[in-house]
């Protein structure tokens, strides 16, 4: 099973961009899906976009038109690019990627923080 470590979250102000990165040890060759999840304490993990093996992307509503998925497979490494932060898109960030079996490995989690 692949193994997946985020890194750049951190504290951005309202309107402010960052750029998570997802770096994926492991051969994904056997992987259907790939993106990220967000999560609130108190909610439940809700997806936020992702990244499918031959280019097509899906985005939760909230953020189309403002986050960008998307894979270096030089680097295997995956990113969501956002722009126009909210203080709503606050949350812990995981990677994941999804074989096709239904089998998913997840990284630690990345905060994010849009607050001013």
């Amino acid at each position: 099973q692949v193994q997946l470590v985020e890194s750049g979250g951190g504290l951005v102000q309202p309107g402010g961009s960052l750029r998570l990165s997802c770096a994926i040890s492991g051969s994904i060759s056997g992987y259907n899906a790939m993106g990220w999840y967000r999560q609130v304490p108190g909610k439940q993990r809700e997806s936020v976009a992702t990244i499918f093996p031959t280019g097509p992307t899906n985005y939760a509503d909230g953020v189309k038109g403002r986050f960008t998925i998307y894979r270096d497979d030089d680097m295997n490494t995956m990113y969501l690019h956002m722009n126009s932060l909210k203080p709503e898109d606050t949350a812990v960030y995981y990677c994941y990627a999804r074989d096709f079996v239904g089998s998913t490995a997840w990284g630690q989690g990345t905060q994010v923080t849009v607050s001013s």
